[in-house]
């Protein structure tokens, strides 16, 4: 993240103000485990840099749980750093070793131990997730169109600016038109929401 990619981010219209920013843990001593070059200083500094820049930016990461000698402290700073950041997608997965690196000689965390951070980790992912939808209610969005539902005669999917994906109901052709939609509901992982400006399609 080079201080000329950070600057790009305040006025630069082709860059979606989601970014999705790898941090794998929220603990320095397995970032460091992990032979990572930032430390959680460094990223959050980062994550604040790029909210001045661009107030509307949210957030996605990668994580690994359970990583060889991650303790209660560091799963704990990894829990912290998600609530600090708000991170409206994340990836997360159980640590799985790899034959050959220095990582796969290291002495494993407990499987159910590690099953349990896992799920623990999720639910708090998911409160913020869910928490940042509902924020969504009653708000316009622009959203990108990309197919039609197979299953369904009249819904399109499309997804907006921060790759949420969405489904409305069309009796034209929307595939790849950009349309304003009304958010009306939504589930966990889909925004079901009503065109607005359904007077100016294109020509299907």
């Amino acid at each position: 993240m080079t201080s000329d990619l950070l600057e790009a981010h305040k006025g630069c219209s082709k860059l979606m103000p989601l970014l999705h920013l790898p941090v794998q843990s929220g603990s320095d001593k397995i970032l460091k485990t992990m032979n990572r070059k930032h430390n959680i200083k460094e990223y959050l500094e980062i994550i604040n840099d790029l909210k001045e820049k661009n107030p509307k930016i949210e957030f996605a990461s990668d994580f690994i749980i359970a990583y060889p000698g991650e303790k209660k402290d560091d799963f704990d700073k990894t829990c912290e750093l998600m609530k600090t950041v708000k991170f409206i997608n994340s990836y997360s997965f159980i640590y799985s070793p790899r034959p050959g690196t220095p990582a796969g000689d290291m002495e494993k965390v407990d499987e159910k131990l590690s099953r349990e951070r896992l799920s623990m980790f999720q639910k708090i992912a998911e409160k913020i997730k869910l928490d940042y939808k509902k924020k969504l209610l009653n708000k316009i969005v622009k959203v990108l169109f990309e197919n039609k539902m197979s299953k369904e005669k009249y819904k399109y999917f499309g997804r907006d600016e921060y790759q949420n994906p969405v489904i409305v109901y069309s009796k034209k052709n929307i595939i790849g038109q950009e349309k304003k939609v009304l958010i009306k509901k939504f589930s966990q992982h889909t925004i079901f929401g009503e065109l607005t400006d359904t007077d100016n399609f294109l020509a299907a």
